[in-house]
């Protein structure tokens, strides 16, 4: 970049009146799918390019079958630098060489689906800010550059970010379900059917990659908080969406939690809190997290559900291109659930 720091947006950012160009890079995968899907339906968007090096030539309908009659876009291996946004939907570590490696034009506003600016590293002059728009909107409506969060850190941090910022988080424990689709398309024994169906195991316990994320969130709400987050997340035999319960000992009411809950998350279109008990198909495709709280003995205990593909992945990081570009937050992204 030519600028030392681009952190802020400047002048030459589009207005909202005309149609935003927008590029993605990795378009063949799961996360690269939804992203597809909701731009060529967003109504400030205009789809530029979608590229891939695998399926270069190929109509994008030949991969993603369900797109079959709404474009003829074909994968390409060129750049379009003629674009406002650009999705990156790459494997983890392969976004930091794509930044690294080319010439990307300031004008060009950076939104990476991976891990590898969560932290808040900066490459080229660019500062990513980390894209979790209940805690960090305003921060993001100044971005030049967004690095979006996993999907488990997603689903954990939004069930625990009230009680961080009200100075009550103690030690933590946490586990979490996932589909399939979290694993990404590379074929392994774990993501195949005959495996996956009917099956449930856990994996990567208490050293999951996206402890460090969360970490850094809860410590910036609570700087006193140094007490264990301990994480065992489980893959699960469906396709997609995340569960997750977390719980810790809290003296609140349940009451008392429930009207910090429901005032952290006011004016939030997606995060919802809810007093019924909350199930899976309520948020699978949906941009949507709805949290339930509950109350054992001196344990608050605290249900988080997200669609990992969406408010997981794609869907949260065109709320962040949508709040950074000064559109509707939900522009593109009042979704139907699938309850049946």
């Amino acid at each position: 970049m030519n600028n030392s720091d681009k952190n802020t947006k400047d002048s030459s950012s589009p207005s909202v009146g005309r149609g935003l160009k927008a590029g993605i890079m990795g378009g063949a995968g799961y996360g690269g799918g939804e992203m597809i899907r909701i731009l060529l339906n967003h109504p400030n968007v205009n789809l530029t390019f979608v590229h891939s090096r695998s399926h270069a030539g190929t109509p994008i309908y030949e991969v993603h079958t369900d797109l079959f009659g709404d474009t003829d876009l074909k994968f390409t291996n060129q750049i379009d630098w003629n674009i406002d946004v650009l999705f990156l939907c790459m494997g983890h570590g392969e976004s930091k060489k794509f930044v690294e490696g080319e010439n990307i034009p300031d004008h060009v506003h950076i939104i990476d689906l991976s891990q590898d600016f969560r932290l808040g590293e900066s490459v080229d002059g660019r500062k990513f800010v980390y894209g979790l728009p209940e805690w960090k909107r305003e921060e993001i409506k100044k971005a030049h550059d967004i690095a979006n969060p996993g999907c488990f850190a997603t689903a954990i941090q939004l069930g625990l970010l009230p009680l961080a910022k009200a100075g009550l988080l103690k030690e933590i424990h946490t586990t979490g379900i996932t589909g399939s689709t979290g694993a990404g398309q590379k074929l392994q024994a774990t993501t195949q059917h005959s495996w996956r169906s009917g099956n449930v195991n856990a994996y990567k316990t208490l050293s999951h990659q996206h402890l460090n994320e969360i970490t850094q969130t809860l410590k910036a709400l609570q700087p006193s908080f140094n007490e264990p987050l301990n994480f065992v997340p489980w893959r699960g035999d469906f396709t997609r969406g995340i569960f997750v319960t977390s719980y810790l000992y809290c003296n609140l009411s349940l009451a008392e939690a429930y009207k910090l809950y429901h005032e952290f998350y006011d004016g939030h279109p997606f995060t919802h809190v809810s007093e019924k008990m909350i199930d899976l198909k309520q948020v699978v495709n949906t941009n949507k997290c709805l949290i339930h709280l509950e109350k054992v003995n001196d344990k608050l205990i605290i249900h988080s559900i997200d669609d990992n593909l969406l408010k997981g992945a794609s869907g949260q990081a065109v709320q962040n291109m949508n709040l950074m570009m000064g559109l509707e937050e939900t522009a593109g992204l009042r979704l139907k659930g699938v309850v049946f």
